[in-house]
């Protein structure tokens, strides 16, 4: 995932300039912070719901955390930039893409976070998720313009990838349909390309219009919709998956960087401070409530188990002068994950 955000007060601003709702509905709300500490930036972070476990990317490594009690359970070295992490409980792996030099993806132990390989990929080794139906890992090189797949059983010392798919774009996040389709946003495009995963082939790409520069990206397989956080414009597109037609719009803040949908809710995480959560009633989609979160809360996983939602992010020290447009520096050892539920 590009580390693109601007200075997040100015995002806050122009957040506020476009007109996003004052909603006073409250059944979200920040239930928790911990402290974790630590060095290195962070990316994407990935629920284990079953054990309550957080995996969260931090450049170089990557931490293991106890939902439940912010304790650091492992932390997996070796990683020049780490990206994300796919988990397969079945064979008992995890998987993290690592997107520096030439690109690869960290085979660890889900048990003992023991590293058991590293399989060659592409630059920019990015998104990853795991489609339990068509059984395979899925990956994306951002600087390629490629969707990687393997299966989880691959060995993880001499296994290959398998060739892997053009997508005719740069690709950010991804999400599966169940169906043998996997859906991946192209930033630089303004589409959604659409992957039939049987015959390995590109078979349609989707406009997100009136949304632009699409980054998160989220799936309800259950009424096939795609729910897209948009970046420029600042938009929660939400898109049948069926023929690609814009079912809403909706305004959303700066520095968006994932999307999640659970329970009839979606949200989008932004890095301006606020966790959009939206639904769908009498079939017309509406912002339902903006949760207040600490600057740089741009990424997130939720635990479906409990419904709770998982935010990386740091304390910032201030902008120097006349510096507004340039990333803030996380003050040391300051990383912490907010939790936020219903109350």
């Amino acid at each position: 995932m590009k580390k693109t955000l601007a200075y997040f007060t100015s995002m806050a601003a122009l957040a506020l300039a476009c007109g996003l709702p004052a909603l006073a509905q409250t059944d979200f709300n920040v239930t928790k912070t911990m402290h974790i500490g630590g060095e290195g930036a962070w990316d994407y972070l990935t629920v284990d719901s079953a054990t309550h476990r957080l995996f969260v990317t931090r450049t170089t490594h990557t931490m293991v955390i106890d939902a439940v009690t912010g304790k650091t359970l492992g932390d997996i070295p070796g990683q020049k930039r780490s990206h994300g992490t796919a988990i397969v409980p079945a064979v008992g792996r995890g998987f993290i893409t690592d997107g520096g030099g030439d690109g690869a993806i960290v085979v660890f132990d889900l048990k003992t976070y023991a590293t058991l390989g590293t399989l060659a990929t592409m630059p920019d080794s990015d998104g990853i998720i795991y489609d339990p139906a068509a059984n395979l890992v899925l990956a994306v090189s951002g600087d390629k313009g490629m969707l990687m797949t393997f299966k989880p059983d691959i060995d993880p010392v001499n296994g290959k990838i398998d060739p892997p798919i053009d997508l005719g774009g740069a690709p950010e996040f991804l999400a599966y349909d169940d169906a043998g389709k996997a859906y991946i946003n192209l930033e630089d495009k303004d589409m959604v390309a659409v992957v039939d995963l049987k015959t390995r082939k590109v078979i349609a790409r989707w406009p997100v219009a009136p949304g632009g520069h699409p980054v998160g990206l989220a799936i309800d397989r259950k009424t096939h919709r795609l729910f897209i956080g948009c970046r420029n414009p600042q938009k929660l597109i939400v898109m049948s998956t069926d023929d690609g037609k814009i079912i809403a719009d909706l305004p959303i803040g700066a520095g968006v960087d994932a999307t999640k949908f659970h329970a009839g809710k979606a949200f989008a995480s932004c890095g301006d401070g606020q966790l959009i959560v939206a639904s769908e009633k009498d079939g017309k989609f509406s912002v339902d409530q903006i949760v207040k979160t600490p600057n740089g809360a741009r990424t997130m996983g939720i635990d479906d188990s409990i419904f709770s939602v998982y935010l990386p992010t740091a304390e910032f020290e201030p902008a120097p002068a006349g510096a507004a447009s340039k990333r803030p520096r996380p003050k040391p050892d300051s990383f912490m994950i907010v939790e936020v539920g219903q109350k």
